[in-house]
């Protein structure tokens, strides 16, 4: 039983971070197309700025919940996607850094320098989740030593690039919403075109990654094993729908808020299809890693549920309450941090 709550709250966490660092990301990977000026990009930053350390906290948990609640799983993801992460972690640690520095000094190569840090900081996490993702629902060619005998390349699949392209795409959308709550005047405007733009786009690409998936993976198996599973991709395009309804309306947070569904049923219906394989192997089905030969003891999982129903509700509130101070619009210099 607790196996399957942690693996539960594994895959909420990683919704999670998808929902909150998700527009992070997107508004960064946006900046060279949308910021036509400096006081332009400066909104840019501060519309993410307030936001993007405590949304990672909530990637910070995702690991953490993988090492303590499935020690196995993570000594192979985490070695065999070394190099993966690595990207991973340098891309995230020079967009964190870009919002600090860029303001600095005054000198307009000092501040491309930073630009093009946030931009690549932005726009190759979402790529590499992506990526990462869809091999994760591939499958890894892991061996009976619960190795991962795969590299770096092995991940540059067809598959897997399309769960990259899908993914800056779902989080330029994201990000553009948010920008659309955050600025005003013609960059609000052009925000809002923008969103409109790559909701088909998005559209596309989701229907394209699942009829990938159907024939590509085993994801599905759990669904049709149990139909009412269904209801995550019927909330998913729900989502969806409603996003597009909303920014044609110009109520922006409730399109937000129906992104914000989507990106969050899209992973899930991710989670629930790997359920309970947490790691595949492509090599032999016996050699996957599941919750129940990879997850840490019972007395261990208990002790870390009590905590995380202390600390998780916490950290929710204040979230919350950091996106409800710091989502006001900007609407002149004064507003400016970074």
């Amino acid at each position: 039983m607790f196996e399957t709550i942690w693996f539960l709250l594994w895959g909420v966490l990683w919704a999670v971070y998808f929902v909150l660092d998700g527009f992070d990301l997107g508004i960064g990977t946006l900046m060279p197309f949308l910021a036509k000026n400096d006081y332009e990009k400066r909104v840019m930053y501060n519309a993410g700025g307030p936001f993007w350390d405590g949304n990672e906290v909530w990637l910070l948990s995702a690991g953490g919940v993988t090492f303590a609640a499935f020690p196995q799983a993570y000594a192979t993801m985490f070695s065999g996607l070394y190099s993966a992460l690595m990207l991973l972690l340098f891309a995230l640690i020079l967009r964190g850094v870009s919002f600090e520095f860029r303001g600095k000094v005054e000198s307009e190569t000092w501040r491309k320098i930073w630009d093009t840090c946030q931009v690549l900081g932005s726009f190759l996490p979402a790529l590499l989740l992506g990526v990462a993702f869809a091999n994760l629902f591939h499958g890894l060619p892991i061996n009976e030593a619960h190795v991962n005998t795969g590299g770096l390349f092995d991940l540059l699949n067809p598959y897997g690039l399309l769960g990259g392209v899908f993914f800056v795409a779902m989080f330029c959308l994201h990000g553009a919403l948010w920008l659309s709550i955050r600025a005003r005047g013609e960059l609000q405007a052009r925000a809002a075109a923008t969103a409109a733009k790559l909701w088909p786009a998005v559209l596309v690409l989701v229907l394209a990654f699942l009829a990938y998936t159907f024939v590509n993976t085993k994801l599905f198996g759990n669904y049709f094993k149990n139909p009412h599973l269904f209801l995550i991709l019927v909330a998913a395009v729900a989502g969806l729908v409603m996003s597009r309804v909303y920014l044609a309306q110009g109520h922006y947070w409730k399109a937000w808020g129906g992104s914000a569904v989507f990106i969050a049923c899209v992973a899930m219906f991710g989670v629930v299809g790997l359920f309970p394989s947490i790691l595949i192997s492509t090599l032999n089905p016996l050699w996957s890693l599941t919750i129940h030969n990879a997850a840490s003891s019972q007395l261990t999982l208990k002790i870390m549920l009590g905590v995380a129903l202390v600390f998780v509700p916490l950290v929710i509130a204040y979230q919350t309450w950091s996106l409800m101070t710091f989502s006001k619009a900007i609407n002149s210099e004064h507003d400016l941090e970074y």
